[in-house]
């Protein structure tokens, strides 16, 4: 796992030495609290977006390691330093919104962290402006996310 936090790392400085002003995924305020105290009770922390069972596409936020990241799985930006995944296949759906994390009372069905509290995380989106959907959206050759998808290192 270590591995893969160097190149999240590297990806997310490499987002911000490019000085792009857009992103693809934001927070409220009142999530933003939540994600503290998750953070504060398990440390290191991750979002992820699968569409798959459960809760469907309602974000997950995990222990760092609870959960095998690959190829499949691309980092799309950095909430409240958590980092925020969504599997190729989904973000192929979701490309050109703008995602903001929020919470809400209510139990959801998933596996997630703020589950035991009450609460749930969801998501709130739009499209993208054709200047947002233009810069992040640039080139199939990035993988169509404004940068380069991380490679794993075989055998990670």
């Amino acid at each position: 796992m270590a591995d893969w936090n160097i190149w999240s790392a590297f990806i997310i400085l490499h987002l911000k030495s490019n000085d792009m002003k857009y992103e693809r995924v934001a927070i409220t305020e009142r999530a933003k609290e939540v994600v503290k105290q998750l953070k504060a009770k398990y440390g290191d922390l991750i979002f992820h977006q699968s569409g798959g069972c459960c809760d469907g596409s309602a974000p997950m936020i995990l222990e760092e390691g609870d959960m095998y990241l690959d190829d499949s799985d691309i980092l799309l930006g950095q909430l409240e330093g958590v980092n925020y995944y969504m599997n190729r296949d989904q973000f192929e759906y979701w490309k050109h919104t703008h995602l903001t994390v929020d919470i809400t009372e209510g139990r959801g069905s998933s596996f997630s962290l703020e589950i035991p509290l009450g609460l749930r995380f969801i998501i709130h989106s739009r499209l993208f402006t054709d200047e947002e959907n233009s810069a992040l959206n640039k080139s199939q050759n990035d993988n169509s996310i404004g940068f380069k998808a991380l490679t794993i290192p075989k055998g990670k």
